[in-house]
């Protein structure tokens, strides 16, 4: 499976930004799917995730009220709008695929397959 993330750059804050994953090589709607981030310095945290077909959503409390995830399963894309960015928001965003559990989950040892990460940067 191969996750490409796209949609990231330099945004003032207060602004916006749609993140994009796209998958391919697997069964994509079976996946559960999450955003993680990473910031310098610090580890890799959970963002968001959505089921596989429930629709069932986790966010971070950091986010929630302001990221939405959703996803197309007949684009086999994983998206996360980005609403009112903080300069804490800036970080590195990847996506991941779970392809076990199918839950929204927000360990990061839950998601098998990652992609190569797309840079978030939002300027105070």
């Amino acid at each position: 499976v191969q996750l490409v993330e796209s949609g990231g750059g330099l945004v003032q804050a207060g602004g916006s930004l749609r993140l994009s994953c796209a998958a391919s090589g697997g069964t994509f709607s079976i996946y559960a799917m999450g955003w993680f981030r990473q910031a310098p310095g610090q580890e890799r945290e959970s963002v968001a995730a959505i089921s596989s077909n429930t629709g069932r959503t986790y966010y971070a409390d950091s986010v929630k009220g302001r990221f939405t995830i959703s996803r197309d399963n007949a684009k086999n894309t994983v998206y996360l709008q980005m609403n009112s960015l903080k300069p804490e928001d800036t970080a590195v965003y990847y996506c991941a695929a779970d392809p076990r559990f199918g839950t929204p989950s927000s360990a990061a040892y839950a998601y098998d397959y990652w992609g190569q990460g797309t840079q978030v940067t939002v300027s105070s």
